[in-house]
């Protein structure tokens, strides 16, 4: 039944006002997912929408959909509130009945909008598109102007024109080249949040005569305007432009690209991507809006939404959905930031691999995505992933924080900070300070929930690692073991282990029995554990963890060696956990540290 007494009438016609409006108009997906669930309410099938029903019903998934596995629906509805919330705060700001879709749920809701009370929209919300959004959490430009920072907070877009740009070469027949480029410029620029940018037909009318920025900024009531010239020579070209606010005729930013033309499409369109993002830059904000195509994007939904990314064969599996993505859409920068994770995932595990070709292509894809867009917060996670498998620390950290400045929402990131730089380097309070800041950010995640537990039995605090570990059988053994309680954790182990685990190969699984290996080892019973210490080779973790509960620190030190193949943080990981404490006096941790690049 229709909420707070609305008639489903009312309703109903609501709901086509709704469709009607352009943001619905042009996006059948949505529309259809938000007729499903109105009309589904006022059937009285609430028990009907589900993500399984969903999935099936909407978006055509098969009848073995799992949305564990494939988070289409829980993307969908996020696009469905951000586009009922543009709606109502535009087309419908007028309109006396709303319908919501709220969180955690798919039942809609309809009120009075008189009934609400008033609610004081931030900037954040109200620069808020309908386009599929990746990037930073609302618009804040800041133009950097006389020394100081001159920050705007305001509803309508920055209005800018691109004025033609002058053909200086000595053959007039280049004006073909200059005109492509300002086609590209005004198009990029057309796709970046928080800029109106003047048409095609407007700037053109201005080709050829005289600069005249004021006059050519009143002519096109821009704010800003963006000028420049095209020298060719041969096979050489020279571009400069400038970004000039047209109050003052003051120069905002100027830049000069170099290249050699190869192809001409191709030069155009790198130049464009290069002036734009620097543009971007400048400003300080300016969200890209994806416009890809909806086969592209269902198949980057799938990279993300593959389990377990951490497993090395999963891992594997997202790269190659992510490299689907780039081949369909090679300026879909996004697709370039999942896939160095994902390589960045897979090289730091499988013992029995090489992880060369991983590496480089980890980097090549994180270098491609902040190139593509610069703020990107994803593309600097992964750019801070390259560079901790680099063994360098302060541009790791460095880009870490840049992406949560891009994005404070993004919970990974806090999350890859924390496990992959703050703990190898020691600084265990701190990696807990932003594990809190992940957890507030997404509280409901299970992933975060463990990683809370893994870094407070690290920082000793058994108690309240117990609390985050909910049922995971491992992290609750690995507290008692903290705690001492080691007949308890072998409990809690044998019944994990048995029957013996297979991984996604069908292969004996070979991490699983580590800690059951561990905790025989702490109880005394050494045979057991040199039983499982064989079973789980080659995996050099593994082994290390059982020859360390067996205080064999030759044995341990060997099987860490083998360990660092993977780098350096899973080396720090190591040396900072509980496990492996038997080592810190050892002089010969130095000369690890040391080979692998880690700080003393």
């Amino acid at each position: 039944m229709p909420s707070n007494g609305s008639e489903p009438q009312a309703v109903l016609r609501q709901l086509e006002r709704v469709l009607e409006s352009p943001g619905f108009a042009r996006n059948e997906r949505l529309s259809r997912f938000l007729r499903f669930v109105v009309e589904g309410h006022l059937d009285g099938k609430d028990s009907e929408l589900k993500e399984s029903v969903i999935g099936v019903e909407v978006f055509g998934r098969g009848p073995n959909f799992d949305s564990r596995l494939d988070p289409v629906v829980r993307t969908e509805a996020i696009r469905l509130r951000a586009r009922l919330s543009d709606y109502y705060s535009k087309d419908g700001k007028a309109d006396s009945l709303v319908i919501e879709l709220p969180k955690g749920g798919y039942v809609p809701r309809f009120h009075e909008a008189a009934a609400e009370p008033p609610v004081t929209e931030t900037a954040a919300q109200r620069s808020r598109h309908v386009w599929f959004k990746v990037g930073i959490a609302g618009l804040v430009v800041a133009l950097a102007i006389a020394g100081g920072w001159w920050a705007l907070h305001r509803n309508d877009p920055i209005p800018i024109a691109v004025l033609p740009l002058a053909n200086i070469s000595d053959n007039p027949a280049n004006d073909y080249f200059a005109d492509g480029l300002t086609d590209e410029l005004i198009r990029n620029l057309s796709i970046i949040e928080g800029l109106a940018v003047r048409s095609r037909t407007s700037s053109f009318t201005l080709k050829g005569q005289p600069r005249n920025i004021q006059d050519a900024g009143h002519r096109l009531q821009v704010d800003y305007i963006l000028e420049g010239s095209v020298l060719r020579a041969g096979q050489h070209l020279r571009i400069d432009v400038q970004f000039v606010r047209v109050r003052d005729d003051f120069p905002v930013w100027s830049g000069r690209f170099d290249r050699e033309l190869t192809d001409v499409f191709a030069v155009q369109d790198e130049i464009a991507l290069g002036i734009v993002n620097n543009l971007r830059l400048k400003l300080g904000g300016g969200r890209r809006r994806y416009e890809t195509s909806l086969e592209a994007y269902d198949l980057y939904l799938r990279a993300r939404g593959m389990p377990d990314q951490r497993g090395h064969a999963w891992a594997l599996d997202a790269a190659d959905i992510y490299k689907q993505v780039i081949a369909k859409d090679p300026r879909f920068a996004p697709a370039y930031a999942g896939l160095a994770a994902a390589y960045a995932a897979s090289s730091a595990q499988g013992f029995r691999d090489d992880h060369t070709n991983e590496l480089a292509q980890m980097r090549a894809a994180a270098e491609n995505a902040i190139r593509l867009d610069p703020l990107l917060a994803e593309a600097h996670d992964g750019m801070a992933m390259v560079y901790m498998r680099d063994g360098k620390w302060a541009q790791s950290e460095a880009s870490f924080r840049r992406a949560i400045e891009l994005d404070r929402s993004n919970s990974g990131t806090y999350v890859d900070l924390s496990t992959w730089l703050l703990l190898p380097l020691g600084r265990i309070d701190e990696a807990l300070r932003e594990l809190r800041k992940a957890e507030r950010a997404d509280p409901l995640s299970p992933f975060i929930q463990q990683r809370l537990a893994d870094m407070l039995i690290i920082a000793g605090r058994y108690e309240e690692a117990a609390v985050h570990c909910a049922s995971e059988a491992e992290c609750m053994a690995r507290v008692r073991l903290g705690q001492g309680r080691i007949g308890e954790a072998i409990q809690i182990l044998y019944k994990l282990n048995n029957p013996p685990a297979e991984n996604k190969l069908g292969r004996r699984d070979l991490v699983r029995p580590r800690y059951l290996g561990y905790a025989y080892a702490r109880d005394g019973q050494g045979s057991k554990a040199e039983e499982i210490a064989v079973e789980v080779a080659p995996n050099a973790y593994s082994e290390a963890l059982i020859y360390a509960g067996l205080g064999d620190k030759d044995r341990t030190l060997q099987a860490l060696d083998r360990v660092a193949e993977l780098g350096a943080a899973r080396i720090g990981q190591a040396l900072n956990s509980p496990e492996f404490a038997l080592l810190r006096d050892d002089p010969r941790v130095k000369a690890l540290r040391k080979k692998v690049g880690l700080p003393e």
